[in-house]
């Protein structure tokens, strides 16, 4: 329950600071443009809190914190007194009403660009992308990766740590093939380039990392036999495991990985098992029966224990941290490869290249603000530079009842030279209306299909 509200608050935060920027954006260039705004609301419906600004807005805050709207005046909306008719957004020409429109989606982009301003200059510990192993007759394996590489590039693309290789590799869902540029080991900085054909490469998003599905099997500091932790109130701890025992058979069988440990519990759900540990210098035999859990409609066992594991390499280990002036180039580079990254799948989204089933609504939006907002403020302000670039780049589609329908009229208005009758208008707010009612319960289903 604790995680829901959590989950729920961090959700509303996000939403909440993304919808002021996307509707700032329509009042600051309405305001420039002379048209007069009767109301900017944060969210719909009977209004909790307003106030009659000195401009003449009214600002208002409102019971549904879903959405949000600057309410300009308007002949076509209702009747203008004829010394303020001047002031109306249908009065203004073309350029102006343009601008205003897109100045939504624009706030969006600039304010993502800022949030990852930010995250650069305050930097986040990162892993340089080395690899560990390579799946035997993957396509990596195939293409050349061998283990010790530092992948340095996807595609041209420049990736520091493994998080921005797997934002790059998921860009290339549906694509023939692509190219990494990597750094053998031992080869004092010398960067090769390896195609690897994705022809037959199968993935799933949802369920599996991209990594993983090329064969690629990230470098991680080996997992020792001794026990790190063991969780307060569970199986592990009934059994009487501590810390620093060192797990050297379970049923009689000897256990050389932590790999072979974790398998013989998941395997057990609520069946004894016989532990034998060395405990300073004492082999002890204990009785561990692990709990259940469900995966999906799969029973597994779990012991609540963490085993030791060496330290990471420090020649692996960096700051990504960039000063004031050094963070702008590169915020402005994470933003523009966000916003090729989510049009393309937006594409392959509309080809088939994506699954529909990979669409997500609110609730996911929510466990991921959640999820992030628990980790830490730079991941949370991260999270809400991906989710506003997102925003920017939907409100564009050319449906009628969002940014991008509008100027997708406007467009017609300016080859035709007149404006896009009210009548037409009506029937492609209707479709747009359906169309976007269909997409949100397709998305709304695929976050209730993963709970």
């Amino acid at each position: 329950m604790i995680g829901i509200l959590w989950n729920l608050a961090a959700f509303l935060v996000a939403l909440g600071l993304l919808i002021a920027v996307h509707e700032y954006g329509h009042f600051w260039v309405a305001r420039r443009c002379g048209v007069h705004v009767e109301r900017f609301s944060l969210g719909f419906g009977k209004a909790i809190w307003r106030k009659m600004g000195k401009d003449g807005t009214e600002y208002t805050l409102a019971m549904i914190p879903l959405g949000g709207y600057v309410k300009m005046l308007d002949e076509r909306v209702e009747e203008v007194p004829e010394h303020l008719k001047h002031q109306a957004f249908n009065n203004k020409p073309l350029w102006q009403r343009s601008a205003i429109v897109a100045a939504g989606p624009a706030a969006n982009f600039i304010f993502a660009f800022f949030l990852y301003w930010l995250v650069m200059m305050i930097g986040t510990p990162a892993i340089k992308p080395v690899v560990g192993d390579v799946a035997p007759d993957s396509i990596a394996q195939k293409a050349g990766i061998t283990a010790g590489m530092e992948l340095t590039g996807v595609s041209g693309i420049k990736t520091a740590d493994w998080d921005s290789v797997n934002l790059q590799l998921i860009g290339h869902i549906g694509d023939p093939e692509l190219t990494i540029t990597a750094i053998p080991e031992n080869s004092q900085g010398f960067e090769v380039n390896k195609r690897l054909d994705l022809e037959n490469w199968t993935f799933d998003p949802e369920k599996e990392s991209p990594l993983r599905t090329l064969g690629i099997i990230p470098f991680r500091p080996a997992v020792l036999m001794s026990v790190a932790q063991v969780t307060e109130g569970s199986p592990a701890q009934a059994s009487g495991l501590q810390a620093g025992d060192k797990i050297i058979a379970i049923d009689g069988t000897e256990i050389n990985q932590w790999q072979q440990a974790v398998e013989a519990i998941r395997q057990s759900p609520n069946k004894p098992l016989s532990v034998s540990v060395l405990r300073a210098g004492e082999t002890l035999t204990l009785e561990l029966t692990p709990g259940l859990r469900k995966q999906g409609d799969i029973d597994i066992g779990f012991a609540g224990v963490a085993p030791e594991v060496e330290p990471w390499p420090e020649s692996y280990r960096f700051n990504m941290q960039y000063g004031p002036l050094e963070a702008v180039p590169a915020a402005l580079t994470k933003t523009w490869q966000i916003v090729v990254l989510t049009a393309e799948m937006v594409k392959k989204l509309l080809t088939g290249d994506v699954a529909v089933k990979n669409l997500s609504g609110p609730i996911s939006i929510a466990k991921g603000a959640g999820m992030t907002a628990q980790i830490g403020l730079v991941h949370f302000l991260g999270f809400l530079a991906f989710i506003s670039v997102n925003l920017g780049i939907i409100n564009l589609f050319p449906l009628p009842v969002l940014d991008g329908g509008h100027l997708l009229f406007f467009g017609v208005e300016a080859v035709t030279r007149r404006p896009v009758s009210e009548k037409v208008q009506e029937f492609g707010y209707r479709i747009g209306s359906a169309l976007l009612v269909m997409l949100m319960a397709v998305a709304l289903f695929n976050d209730f299909a993963r709970l």
